[in-house]
């Protein structure tokens, strides 16, 4: 059975996406080895799934600062397993998180439905070609080797614009095109809150957004937290991005989210 795709109630409001996250990794920043062994990442999958994910987000090479990269082969041995017990039987639709043309190709061989690349195409631009010879959505996200040196914002509007463009001309269809302000990628500390302070007008760009804030340094940095102490701040900015339009945040902590979710539209739904 292929894995299914999120389509939206075309009644009632739309309720946000929730996307867990699945590390296949020794070294990811948050959950780095807990599920290293594909065991273990399976039954993380499912208990996600049971906590209420709306899709699984499945990494397997870390992206927090200063991480190793992996070579592409590496990167497709810790996910292949995963995913292809998935294939079959997962209830709900699969997101690879990869920069890489190659294993966004094989993960789309076994029917995932989304490919999430935090570098936008800049890494691998062969990836843009490859997910839209395909039925998937392609998640863009915002990132750049250095933050801007002045008007942050400014350029994160023009950066996304451009990577538009180029996903429209690589061939992927406007719906199935998603994008992402890349909160803690390329930016200051004050930029990111500058990107959250004003995801309504990042929201206006006209495409459905993911956030990705779980547990980030963002939360760290103003809360002076460790990153096992960054939940409430991780659901400030849920309540935020939910209050601003966002379809879709990226979380390690499912459940709570979840819950946060509902109360936000709850509220914001509630007639007169």
């Amino acid at each position: 059975m292929p894995m299914e795709t999120a389509k939206p109630s075309s009644s009632a409001p739309q309720s946000t996406l929730v996307m867990g996250i699945v590390n296949v990794t020794p070294d990811s920043f948050s959950d780095g080895g807990r599920y290293f062994d594909p065991d273990k990442a399976l039954a993380h999958a499912h208990r996600l799934i049971e906590e209420g994910a709306d899709i699984l987000d499945i990494g397997a090479e870390s992206t927090r600062p200063g991480a190793e990269p992996v070579s592409p082969e590496e990167e497709w041995r810790r996910l292949e397993p995963v995913l292809k017990a998935l294939a079959n039987d997962c209830p709900v639709p699969i997101s690879v998180d990869t920069y890489r043309a190659k294993t966004a190709a094989r993960a789309l061989e076994l029917g995932v439905s989304f490919i999430n690349d935090i570098w936008g195409g800049l890494a691998d631009p062969d990836i843009l070609r490859v997910t839209a010879d395909s039925p998937a959505t392609y998640i863009w996200m915002h990132n750049r080797q250095q933050p801007p040196e002045a008007n942050g914002f400014s350029v994160l509007m023009a950066e996304t614009e451009a990577g538009v463009r180029r996903c429209l001309e690589a061939g992927i269809p406007e719906e199935r095109l998603w994008i992402d302000p890349g909160i803690g990628f390329g930016k200051t500390h004050e930029q990111n809150l500058t990107a959250l302070r004003r995801l309504r007008e990042y929201c206006n760009v006209g495409y459905p957004v993911l956030l990705g804030t779980s547990r980030k340094r963002v939360v760290g940095l103003t809360l002076d937290l460790p990153v096992n102490e960054r939940l409430e701040g991780t659901l400030a900015t849920v309540v935020l991005g939910v209050a601003a339009g966002v379809r879709c945040v990226r979380v390690h902590d499912v459940q709570a989210t979840v819950r946060a979710c509902r109360m936000t539209e709850a509220v914001l739904h509630a007639e007169l």
